[in-house]
C-alpha cells in the first residue's frame, strides 16, 4: 500500500512512491472510474459555483458566462484528455525507446492532473490572484509528476535525456491543448 508521504513526493522524485504504484499497476478502467472521473468533477463543480456566486467582482465579465456549457465542456475535455494524454505518453515513449508498458502511460496520465484538480479547491476563495498563484503551483506540480513518472517508468539506465524529452513533449502538448480549449470556451 502506498503511504501519504510517498504520494506527496510523486512530483519531486522518481524513486519515492512511483515504484509502489508500478508494482500495484491498477488497470486503465480502474484508473478511469475510481480516480479520473471523480477528480475531474472537482474543477467544473467549483468553477460553476464561482461563476454563479462571485460575479464580476472576481473577473470582469465573469458573471455573464454560460456556466453550464463551460463546465460541462470542461468536464468532458478532462475525461478525453486522460485518454489522449495516455496515448501521447505511450507514443512518445515508444519513439524514444523507453520501454513503457501501455498501462504505465495511463497511470501517469491519471496521476499527473491531481495537483491541478486539487488546486481548483481554491475557487472557494473569491480572490483572483490567489486562484492564479495556486493554479500555477498546480501546473508546476503536475509537470513534476509527468517528468518523474516518466523517469520512474523508464526501464533502461542512461535514458535520462530521452525521458526529459518525452516529458517536455507531453507537458507542452497538454499546455497548448488546455490553453486552446479555455480560449475557445471563454469566447462563447
Amino acid at each position: 500500500m502506498i503511504r501519504l508521504r510517498e504520494v506527496l513526493s510523486l512530483p519531486f522524485s522518481a524513486k519515492a512512491g512511483w515504484p509502489t504504484l508500478i508494482q500495484v499497476s491498477p488497470s486503465i478502467p480502474t484508473l478511469a472510474w475510481l480516480l479520473v472521473l471523480p477528480m475531474a468533477l472537482l474543477p467544473p463543480v467549483l468553477l460553476y459555483y464561482a461563476g454563479t456566486h462571485y460575479g464580476d467582482e472576481f473577473i470582469q465579465g465573469f458573471h455573464d458566462r454560460n456556466w453550464r456549457f463551460f463546465t460541462t465542456t470542461l468536464f468532458m475535455a478532462q475525461l478525453l484528455t486522460f485518454f489522449v494524454m495516455g496515448w501521447l505518453i505511450q507514443a512518445v515513449s515508444e519513439s524514444h525507446k523507453l520501454g513503457f508498458q501501455y498501462a504505465q502511460s495511463y497511470l501517469i496520465a491519471a496521476l499527473a492532473p491531481l495537483p491541478l484538480w486539487l488546486s481548483s479547491l481554491v475557487l472557494l476563495i473569491p480572490i483572483i490572484w490567489v486562484n492564479a498563484f495556486v493554479g500555477l503551483a498546480g501546473f508546476l506540480l503536475s509537470s513534476g509528476m509527468v517528468f518523474n513518472g516518466i523517469r520512474a517508468m523508464t526501464h533502461e539506465k542512461g535514458k535520462d535525456t530521452e525521458a526529459m524529452s518525452t516529458a517536455i513533449i507531453v507537458i507542452s502538448a497538454s499546455l497548448i491543448a488546455w490553453i486552446l480549449l479555455l480560449v475557445l470556451i471563454w469566447a462563447f
